[in-house]
């Protein structure tokens, strides 16, 4: 998957994610930790790819990025356990 920085702060960054799905799970992800101010996708085309921008309060954007992208990680391995064991 391609991602690419638009543009970087230590408090804003966005960001070009070429799946609409990750972009989306990231902003849900996001929005849970309190120190993210705002965070928000956009698509100006279909054709186009989606421009993820993440504002922070206090913490820097990457480590905010870190602890969503960890939080999306635990989660899916929590989902892989149940599958398998409902696959048995």
């Amino acid at each position: 998957m391609e991602m690419n920085i638009i543009k970087e702060d230590k408090n804003e960054i966005e960001i070009e994610i070429e799946n609409l799905t990750i972009a989306e799970l990231l902003r849900v992800y996001l929005t849970k930790i309190s120190s993210v101010d705002f965070v928000a996708w956009r698509r100006d085309h279909p054709t186009e790819k989606a421009h993820l921008l993440i504002k922070t309060k206090s913490d820097s954007v990457k480590k905010v990025l870190k602890e969503a992208i960890s939080q999306i990680e635990k989660d899916l391995d929590e989902i892989l356990k149940d599958f398998k064991k409902i696959s048995k």
